[in-house]
Protein backbone atom coordinates (compact mmCIF):
# COMPACT_ATOMS: atom_id res chain seq x y z
CA UNK A 1 0.00 0.00 0.00
CA UNK A 2 3.05 2.37 0.77
CA UNK A 3 3.62 2.08 -2.81
CA UNK A 4 0.73 3.01 -4.32
CA UNK A 5 0.83 6.15 -2.27
CA UNK A 6 4.68 6.94 -3.64
CA UNK A 7 3.19 6.29 -7.07
CA UNK A 8 0.14 8.52 -6.25
CA UNK A 9 2.55 11.25 -4.82
CA UNK A 10 5.05 10.98 -7.44
CA UNK A 11 2.07 11.64 -10.52
CA UNK A 12 0.82 14.75 -8.35
CA UNK A 13 3.76 15.83 -8.11
CA UNK A 14 4.87 15.69 -12.09
CA UNK A 15 1.46 16.82 -13.26
CA UNK A 16 2.14 20.04 -10.42
CA UNK A 17 5.97 20.62 -12.39
CA UNK A 18 4.21 19.99 -16.06
CA UNK A 19 1.67 22.85 -15.03
CA UNK A 20 3.85 24.88 -13.46
CA UNK A 21 6.41 25.08 -16.34
CA UNK A 22 3.08 25.38 -19.14
CA UNK A 23 1.80 28.35 -17.19
CA UNK A 24 4.25 30.90 -17.02
CA UNK A 25 2.16 33.85 -18.30
CA UNK A 26 1.48 36.44 -16.30
CA UNK A 27 -1.98 37.00 -15.39
CA UNK A 28 -3.97 40.43 -13.49
CA UNK A 29 -6.29 39.62 -10.79
CA UNK A 30 -8.38 42.27 -8.96
CA UNK A 31 -10.56 41.69 -5.94
CA UNK A 32 -12.33 44.93 -4.11
CA UNK A 33 -9.58 47.50 -4.18
CA UNK A 34 -6.59 45.15 -4.70
CA UNK A 35 -5.16 44.20 -7.68
CA UNK A 36 -2.28 41.74 -8.61
CA UNK A 37 0.05 40.79 -11.59
CA UNK A 38 1.56 37.11 -11.13
CA UNK A 39 1.85 34.13 -12.78
CA UNK A 40 -0.96 31.71 -13.24
CA UNK A 41 0.76 28.86 -11.78
CA UNK A 42 1.38 31.14 -8.60
CA UNK A 43 -2.06 32.67 -8.53
CA UNK A 44 -3.20 28.86 -8.44
CA UNK A 45 -1.05 28.00 -5.48
CA UNK A 46 -2.19 30.90 -3.53
CA UNK A 47 -5.70 30.16 -3.82
CA UNK A 48 -5.06 26.61 -3.29
CA UNK A 49 -3.56 27.49 -0.02
CA UNK A 50 -6.28 29.94 1.03
CA UNK A 51 -8.85 27.02 0.17
CA UNK A 52 -7.11 24.29 1.89
CA UNK A 53 -6.62 26.79 4.80
CA UNK A 54 -10.46 27.85 5.23
CA UNK A 55 -11.71 24.39 4.09
CA UNK A 56 -9.55 23.10 7.12
CA UNK A 57 -10.88 25.33 9.57
CA UNK A 58 -14.63 25.20 8.27
CA UNK A 59 -14.12 21.14 9.03
CA UNK A 60 -12.63 21.71 12.16
CA UNK A 61 -15.48 24.12 13.15
CA UNK A 62 -17.90 21.65 12.64
CA UNK A 63 -16.56 18.61 14.17
CA UNK A 64 -16.13 20.78 17.13
CA UNK A 65 -19.85 21.46 16.68
CA UNK A 66 -20.73 17.98 16.13
CA UNK A 67 -18.72 16.91 19.20
CA UNK A 68 -20.27 19.45 21.64
CA UNK A 69 -23.95 18.64 20.59
CA UNK A 70 -23.09 15.10 21.03
CA UNK A 71 -22.27 15.74 24.94
CA UNK A 72 -25.04 17.58 26.09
Amino acid sequence: MRWLYLAIVVLFVAALIIFVFQNKDSVSMSFLWLGVTLPLAVLVVIVYVLGALSGGSLYALLRRSVAGSRRV
